[in-house]
């Protein structure tokens, strides 16, 4: 259902990971956002445009629930750390959680705070998290019960509130109920934003192999297991690539993408550091 034009429509992905993670991966979106630190082991990327509006020539809209479940999804695949997508319009507010290859989780509310999702799906989605089975669990589902006092936006807070348990702080003036404008302003006031752009394939591979050189898991690409696993992921890239072509799913289309960038990247990284800078064997 579309939201009225003058309804505030907003979205964050909330990224389970240091920003400097994240940065190589959303550059793959090829959507102009920015990213920002929000708390221990957590980032935000907030949409600088409203690609649910404002779709290329001769695509249909998207609902913004659906563009960013398939960024969420496309994020996630292929790596260590999952994504939560938190979106709202005039009629529903709600979230999606990715997490590699499983089956996205999430749960929607109306625009009133009515619950409209699968009570079941907020275990899930403390199990993924690594929340408290207790405590969290019980926090969550009581945001799936009836309160005539809770609005959509209300809801989405009480769900942040849960996770600042696990280390979220979002930036001053991130919060459930702001337009996309508004979202934007005030993640480019924060000192420690950068904005993604897309820059082509060659920068992108570049700056990730950078990422991996400086990190603690370029040691872990090398060798007959990485290979095997960059292969696996070559393998399985093109299939899924193809199959959200197909079915005009953008998410899985960047979500196959990643994994073959990915399998490139691994495949890559372990023949050049094998070479001496003469190209020989180091």
């Amino acid at each position: 259902m579309d939201a009225d034009a003058t309804s505030p429509v907003g979205a964050l992905l909330l990224c389970r990971a240091e920003p400097e993670t994240v940065r190589p991966v959303a550059h793959l979106l090829r959507e102009r956002m920015l990213l920002a630190p929000a708390g221990g082991g957590w980032s935000v990327l907030v949409p600088e445009g409203t690609p649910w509006r404002d779709r290329r020539a001769g695509e249909p809209a998207e609902p913004v629930d659906r563009v960013l479940g398939g960024w969420a999804t496309a994020l996630a695949v292929g790596s260590t750390w999952p994504v939560l997508a938190l979106w709202w319009d005039g009629d529903r507010a709600g979230h999606t959680l990715a997490a590699g290859f499983r089956r996205p989780v999430g749960y929607v509310w109306l625009a009133d705070g009515t619950p409209a999702g699968e009570d079941e799906a907020m275990r899930t989605f403390a199990e993924r998290l690594g929340l408290d089975p207790v405590l969290d669990v019980q926090a969550l589902e009581a945001l799936t019960r009836p309160d005539p006092e809770s609005d959509a936006a209300a809801r989405l807070r009480g769900l942040l509130a849960v996770l600042t348990r696990s280390g979220l702080t979002l930036p001053p003036g991130l919060g459930p109920g702001a337009s996309a404008a508004a979202l934007t302003a005030a993640a480019d006031a924060g000192p420690e934003a950068e904005r993604i752009a897309w820059t082509g394939w060659r920068d992108v591979v570049r700056v990730e192999l950078e990422a991996v050189e400086n990190s603690r898991v370029g040691p872990w690409m090398r060798g007959p297991r990485a290979r095997a696993l960059a292969g696996a992921q070559l393998a399985a890239g093109l299939p899924l690539a193809l199959w959200g072509a197909g079915r005009r799913s953008g998410g899985w289309c960047f979500a196959g993408a990643l994994l073959m960038v990915h399998g490139a990247l691994g495949l890559a990284y372990d023949r050049i550091r094998d070479e001496g800078p003469d190209g020989g064997a180091a």
